[in-house]
């Protein structure tokens, strides 16, 4: 009753079966290792978070470039404020507003962008606090440049003049007179009352949605394995079936060797 196994066609089956199922256990699992790698990268990214409040700040140039390591430590820069920028559609405790982000000249020459706070509603020049004159010294968290269009961040062209989109070196320069360094700076406490805008975890170490698509891919080919079983089952029983009728002479000769 068995003996279609050794057919040519049920050959192929078979091969394409025992390479399908390695095949779609394989990518599952590298699917699964990737969402593990990144829930492990979002816990020490959270336990960093929790060290760099505490740690010393460091000077700028010991910091750079940002990278994982180093998104989020503590920063002290010195200079003189110059161009103010505002940055709308930014979320604070479940409300709208905007941060007020403020170029910092150092002695490099170079401007250091300083998010300095945050205000409620639409972004307005004439709510936003002027910077203090003088030198100053600042201390917040460091973060890497944003990408636009990535981790929520608006990628929307034609604001109006003294806002940008993005807190980006690649957008800044295009704003200011001068060099920007590749990161910012939040303050650890807002200035002139405004509130300090939390640090955010490094680019790819949270649980966002990169994260879930990679559990979703595991889920996805692990049931196309089982689809693969299911289906080779079904077929199996379908060609015993044939083969039982077969010999009790319920299926005509024609069709008996349209199926060899």
């Amino acid at each position: 009753m068995y003996r279609f196994l050794l057919t040519p066609r049920w050959w192929g089956i078979n091969v394409f079966v025992l390479l399908a199922i390695p095949f779609c256990v394989f990518m599952g699992s590298w699917q699964l290792s990737r969402f593990e790698s990144r829930v492990a990268d979002h816990r020490d990214a959270t336990e960093q978070a929790e060290s760099d409040r505490t740690q010393a700040a460091r000077p700028l140039a010991e910091l750079l470039p940002v990278d994982k390591e180093t998104s989020g430590d503590q920063v002290t820069a010195t200079g003189r404020y110059g161009k103010q920028l505002l940055v709308p559609d930014r979320e604070l405790d479940d409300r709208n507003g905007y941060y007020v982000l403020t170029l910092l000249r150092t002695e490099d020459g170079k401007a250091l962008p300083v998010v300095r706070g945050w205000l409620p509603g639409d972004a307005d020049p004439a709510e936003a606090p002027a910077p203090p004159a003088g030198e100053v010294t600042v201390t917040g968290s460091l973060q890497a440049s944003e990408t636009p269009g990535d981790n929520g961040v608006s990628a929307q062209g034609g604001l109006p003049a003294g806002q940008t989109a993005a807190i980006s070196s690649a957008s800044l320069v295009n704003l200011v007179p001068y060099d920007v360094y590749d990161a910012w700076v939040t303050l650890n406490r807002g200035d002139s009352g405004m509130k300090a805008v939390p640090a955010t975890a490094a680019a790819d170490t949270g649980l966002d949605l990169k994260a879930f698509q990679n559990l979703g891919y595991t889920g996805e080919w692990f049931v196309f394995a089982g689809f693969v079983v299911f289906m080779w089952f079904r077929l199996l029983r379908r060609e015993v079936e044939f083969a039982r009728d077969a010999e009790l002479g319920l299926v005509p000769e024609e069709e008996q060797h349209a199926t060899v």
